[in-house]
C-alpha cells in the first residue's frame, strides 16, 4: 500500500490503484524524442496489472505496529512481500503472457536490489529462491511468446519508469531524476534519457517531456484515515468506512522542455 501523508492525515492507495496510475502514465507516453510503446496495449497492461497480487492484501491489509496504519509497500514485512510478488504475474498468464512477463521482470528487478548479505539466513534464502522461481517464469514465458530480448528490456525499463514516477507524484518525490529513460530508437543517437521531475504548484513538470501531448492528467483512488489504529480489526474497519477520495495530478513540460519547443523568433533587417 502506499500512504499520502498530507495535513488531513493519510491517503492509503492501494498498490493496484498506484500501478493504475502507471498504466495511465504507458498510454499517453511517447514522442519523436522517446519513441512509442510496442506493443502499446500489452505494455500498458502490465505496468497496470503489475501488482495485482496485491490487489487482495489492499481490501483487509495488515498493520503495522508501529504506526497503527497499514503497511506501506517499503515496509512489508518480506514473506509478505515475496509471497504477494510470486502470485500476482501468474494471475496475469491467462489474460497476457506479454503482461506477465512484464510483472515477473518487474518484481524480479526489485528483489535483485536487496543485500543478501544484510539478510537473516532464510530471509536470503527465500529471496534467493524467488528469483530464481521468477527466472524460470521469465524464460518460459519469453520462448513462449518469442519476445525480442532488446524490445522487452525497453519495455521492462518504462514499466520501471513509469512505477517510479507514479509513486513520485503520490508520495511527493520532488525533486527528482529519472534515470535511464529508454529513448526513441533514433533520438539523438542515445539508448536513454535522464528526466528531471519537479513540482511547481499543483502541477508536476517532466524535462526532457516524454509524452505526446502537452499536458497529461492522471488520477486513482484512495481512502482517507485520520490516524492510526491499535488493532487489525481496528485497522479493518476504520477502512470499512473510511471515505474514498481521488488523488488527482497534472503533468507539464518542464521550463527548458517548453523554451525548447517554442518556435524562433522572426529575424528583422
Amino acid at each position: 500500500m502506499v500512504l499520502r501523508r498530507d495535513a488531513r492525515g493519510v491517503l492509503a492507495v492501494g498498490q493496484p490503484a498506484h500501478a493504475w496510475l502507471c498504466g495511465q502514465l504507458a498510454r499517453a507516453w511517447g514522442n519523436e524524442r522517446f519513441g512509442e510503446v510496442v506493443p502499446l496495449e500489452a505494455v500498458a497492461l502490465g505496468a497496470e496489472q503489475h501488482d495485482v497480487g496485491m490487489a487482495e492484501w489492499d481490501l483487509r491489509p495488515t498493520r503495522d505496529p508501529r504506526t497503527g496504519l497499514p503497511y506501506s509497500f517499503a515496509q512489508l514485512p518480506l514473506t509478505d512481500g515475496v509471497a504477494l510478488w510470486r502470485a500476482g504475474p501468474r494471475r496475469l498468464i491467462t489474460q497476457s503472457r506479454y503482461a506477465a512477463l512484464l510483472a515477473a521482470r518487474h518484481g524480479r528487478r526489485l528483489y535483485e536490489r536487496r543485500d543478501l548479505a544484510a539478510l537473516e539466513a532464510g530471509e536470503a534464502a527465500l529471496v534467493e529462491t524467488f528469483l530464481a522461481e521468477s527466472h524460470a517464469l521469465e524464460a518460459v514465458l519469453a520462448d513462449g511468446l518469442g519476445a525480442d530480448p532488446a524490445l522487452l528490456a525497453r519495455n521492462s525499463q518504462l514499466v520501471w519508469t513509469w512505477d517510479t514516477l507514479s509513486l513520485a507524484v503520490l508520495l511527493d518525490w520532488s525533486p527528482l531524476t529519472l534515470r535511464e529513460v529508454p529513448a526513441a530508437a533514433d533520438s539523438l543517437a542515445v539508448e536513454s534519457l535522464d528526466v528531471e521531475v519537479r513540482a511547481d504548484g499543483e502541477a508536476v513538470r517532466l524535462d526532457p517531456w516524454p509524452f505526446a501531448s502537452d499536458r497529461v492528467r492522471v488520477h486513482c483512488e484512495g481512502r482517507r484515515l485520520t490516524g492510526g489504529c491499535a488493532s487489525d480489526p481496528e485497522l479493518a474497519e476504520a477502512l470499512a468506512v473510511a471515505p474514498w477520495e481521488t488523488f488527482a495530478v497534472t503533468l507539464t513540460p518542464g521550463r527548458a522542455s517548453v523554451s525548447s519547443s517554442s518556435p524562433e523568433p522572426a529575424a528583422h533587417d
